[in-house]
């Protein structure tokens, strides 16, 4: 893997909290003009710049994208977001309290990701790895916004297995006093960055980081993508104005800052946060169907015992305890169906509970065939909670909901190692990185 610092753009101290924000694509328009109102100093302003006009219907009208760049600029005016005068790296801590309702059995956790600029190469090579499609349109509109902006503004969250080396520099560094240290009054979460100025051991994270053969997209698949796009569009604007192909070279050990390195354009580089794979924490991501297939749940129950045990769990919520178990809500109560042997295969796609359940119950009974286009289903984050599973059908917008045992993370892993593509919302996250604490600049 390649891997370089570079002068990240970023607030002031006392404007961390204030300036940063969640992703842009975990909340809509709505939810963002309220998050930001009042305070025209929040990222949204920049990565959900549709909240400066009035409720719109184009959210893609290029007027929103020259509103980014005009708020973009208003920020770094303002001092709002300052640039690092030297390259460095960061590591951005993210903390989830004792007592917080995602602790586990009540304890909390921290886990500790490096910001760096990774190598568009390593995308477009394969060393950084995927595990689900994307959406052309998305693409565009993630690369329209980093064009306009001409940077990364919000970092991509990668995984790579753990290392102890990592482990000890990162334990080091984050023993000294923080640059930013803070909750989020949205999730409870604290989040924390330092700065690594050192050059020493910026050497030695880019040398150690050199040596691991894969990093893996936990989230920011699109964003990944439209940073792929935006340096190929780049190279050839470059090759057509000097009417050659820009070359760039990587001499020795290409973990090493040689001069060569430091003289490759910004833009073959991209926002990255990388964490290593045992501190992550990967939650359910369940599904609500607005119908039965002209079933009734009578005979829906009746069809779903040809694949799976049955067993009526009552009123009180009930959530899957070990991979192949299931939870439906319907009609008011909770089942547990738990897959009868033969209906899931070992190999890394048809092991996964969200493939037994598309083929099984989405497809099979319910002629739900495209996860992605079918609009009669929806998708819930485990962060909202199954409670709000059963909100949905119990107002009667939904007629069943499914909660999944969540994937591992070695399981995103193997199926990333091997070639192959999760089905459709399958994996999330928590905490989601927050945006605004650092932006790379494309030069």
């Amino acid at each position: 893997m390649r891997i370089k610092p570079f002068r990240g753009i970023r607030p002031p101290k006392a404007l961390a909290k204030q300036v940063s924000s969640r992703p842009y694509d975990v909340l809509d328009s709505a939810e963002a003009r309220a998050e930001a109102a009042g305070n025209p100093m929040s990222l949204y302003h920049i990565i959900k710049p549709e909240i400066n006009f009035e409720p719109m219907a184009d959210e893609h009208d290029p007027r929103v994208y020259e509103k980014a760049a005009e708020q973009f600029r208003l920020f770094k005016d303002k001092g709002w977001l300052v640039q690092d005068e030297q390259e460095r790296y960061y590591v951005y801590a993210q903390t989830i309290p004792d007592g917080h309702p995602l602790a586990v059995n009540g304890k909390g956790r921290t886990q500790y990701g490096l910001v760096v600029a990774a190598w568009v190469d390593d995308y477009l090579e394969g060393r950084i790895k995927k595990h689900e499609l994307t959406r052309r349109d998305k693409e565009d509109d993630r690369m329209r916004h980093v064009r306009v902006n001409n940077a990364n503004i919000e970092p991509v969250f990668f995984a790579y297995p753990h290392r102890s080396d990592l482990d000890a520099i990162v334990a080091r560094v984050t023993s000294t006093e923080p640059e930013y240290d803070f909750v989020s009054d949205h999730d409870g979460f604290r989040h924390t960055l330092w700065v690594i100025s050192d050059p020493a051991t910026i050497a030695t994270i880019t040398r150690i980081v050199g040596d691991i053969p894969a990093m893996y997209i936990a989230d920011g698949h699109h964003r990944s993508a439209a940073a792929a796009r935006v340096c190929q569009e780049l190279k050839e604007e470059r090759r057509q104005t000097a009417g050659s192909t820009p070359q760039h070279v990587i001499c020795g050990d290409p973990a090493t800052l040689t001069e060569e390195r430091n003289q490759m354009p910004e833009y073959e580089f991209f926002l990255a946060v990388c964490f290593p794979d045992n501190q992550l924490y990967v939650m359910d991501y369940n599904r609500v169907v607005r119908d039965l297939n002209g079933l009734t749940p009578e005979e829906f129950l009746q069809k779903l015992e040809q694949n799976f045990l049955v067993e009526d769990k009552g009123t009180a919520i009930y959530r899957p305890e070990a991979l192949h178990t299931f939870a439906l809500y319907m009609a008011g109560k909770w089942y547990k169906l738990t897959a009868k042997p033969g209906t899931y295969t070992d190999d890394p796609i048809g092991v996964l509970d969200v493939t037994v359940s598309s083929n099984l119950i989405l497809d099979q009974l319910l002629g739900i065939k495209d996860l992605r286009s079918d609009k009669r289903i929806d998708f819930v984050g485990g962060i909202r909670g199954l409670q709000a599973l059963q909100d949905r059908v119990d107002s009667g917008e939904m007629a069943m909901a499914l909660a999944l045992y969540p994937v591992t993370m070695q399981q995103i892993i193997d199926i990333a190692d091997s070639g192959n593509i999760m089905p459709p919302k399958t994996t999330w996250f928590e905490p989601k990185l927050r945006s605004g604490l650092v932006i790379h600049e494309l030069g």
